[in-house]
């Protein structure tokens, strides 16, 4: 079964110096874009992290800091890579809570205004784990019948995304082949930032996820406790988060002036 597209979706796939959100960075992007025509292009960075990968990370994907000393940054690459995904909905495994939220990152670093305002996202792992609840490899095998050879190879793991997808759509009667319905079917919580520090209530306002406001409306504390605004901007939270922060005071500051 082919996706039923009404505008592109890049699937995506980072290999990186480790799995914190905020401190480690990319060391190898793939990308694979699927056009509503069925077209596909795909393109494959390695990055330079501009700092050592630890040993048991490259380990596990088998990217050393010799393979990637005399590759581009990240910042030298922003511009590519935002211009292949700016027009497109995008879609991973495990993206939702790792592979977005660290893009995100980057690409504010680099200074490129990055958000999902205009876009959704598919999870393909969320539809795994909510049928099969296994790993990537496993999955390959079990929906496509085949072997993943150089898994962790960021390219491996974005074609084998891509093909998993679709013989889910093909197996399950139930998922609808539209990437609106797949982005609400793998979106696992309300968040309002990517990393889930911020999400919607019940009443669709933003509230806390975490520490002594938690559950508590952000607009709230922000006015009855300024201090925890800059302490959040200056604490080690997601430069995404801290952006959606601002978003939200300054909006009830222009609320307040209307």
């Amino acid at each position: 079964m082919e996706l039923k597209l009404n505008r592109p979706i890049c699937f995506f796939d980072l290999e990186t110096t480790g799995t914190d959100i905020c401190k480690d960075r990319i060391v190898e992007i793939s990308i694979l874009k699927v056009y509503p025509n069925g077209n596909k292009e795909g393109r494959t960075w390695l990055v330079n992290p501009e700092r050592p990968i630890p040993p048991q990370t490259t380990a596990f994907h088998g990217i050393t800091d010799e393979k990637v000393a005399n590759e581009p940054t990240f910042k030298e690459l922003s511009h590519q890579i935002y211009n292949m995904i700016k027009d497109s909905d995008l879609a991973g495994y495990n993206s939702d809570r790792f592979d977005i939220p660290l893009l995100a990152e980057e690409m504010l670093r680099a200074g490129l205004d990055f958000d999902m305002k205009n876009r959704v996202s598919v999870d393909v792992q969320t539809i795994f784990h909510k049928k099969e609840e296994r790993t990537l490899s496993a999955a390959y095998k079990f929906y496509c019948g085949q072997v993943l050879n150089n898994a962790h190879s960021a390219e491996a793991d974005t074609n084998a995304t891509y093909e998993i997808l679709k013989s889910q759509l093909d197996r399950y009667d139930d998922l609808q082949n539209d990437v609106k319905f797949l982005s609400e079917y793998t979106t696992r919580k309300k968040a309002v930032d990517f990393a889930g520090f911020i999400a919607l209530d019940e009443d669709g306002e933003e509230v806390f996820t975490f520490g002594k406001f938690k559950n508590a409306k952000v607009e709230k504390v922000l006015e009855q406790e300024p201090g925890y605004y800059g302490w959040m901007q200056n604490a080690d939270f997601p430069l995404y988060t801290k952006k959606v922060l601002t978003a939200i005071k300054l909006r009830k500051l222009n609320n307040k002036l209307v």
